[in-house]
């Protein structure tokens, strides 16, 4: 007698692993990366750290603390990674998270340096030596 796998039909749609879940959704490139993540406690589900063996289902709330905090909410599950278009189906994107991440744009967007439009000439890099100088021998002195 065979017993039936998670693989089978009799599972399908009900719940998978959360390892699984993230790499077919899109939110890692690569399964090992999920499952990095959720081991290190980087992904919680219900606000929970947990494994990634973990079984995930619809209606969880998944976080994924990274340089901005990311919160979906689960609607579908699917055996396979298919395109971009078919993962965004499989979650919702919390507005609270949607809004974090506008924000955390926009203040990146202020703090990015300016670059100069060219590289230095002679004279120039000549120039920045002299200004580099001027510090590492004020290193040594006391004030």
């Amino acid at each position: 007698m065979k017993y039936p796998s998670v693989g089978d039909s009799v599972f399908q749609g009900v719940s998978m692993r959360l390892d699984k879940w993230l790499w077919v959704a899109r939110l890692f490139k690569t399964r090992r990366l999920a499952t990095d993540a959720v081991r290190s406690g980087r992904v919680l589900i219900n606000d929970h750290v947990t494994k990634p063996g973990k079984l995930v289902k619809a209606g969880d709330l998944v976080t994924i603390r990274s340089a901005v905090w990311m919160s979906v909410e689960v609607i579908k599950l699917e055996s396979r990674r298919g395109p971009a278009s078919e993962a965004a189906q499989l979650y919702q994107e919390t507005q609270h998270s949607i809004d974090a991440r506008r924000t955390a744009e926009n203040e990146s967007r202020s703090t990015k340096p300016i670059y100069p439009n060219r590289r230095p000439n002679k004279k120039n890099r000549r120039a920045i030596i002299r200004f580099n100088r001027s510090f590492d021998s004020d290193i040594g002195q006391e004030p």
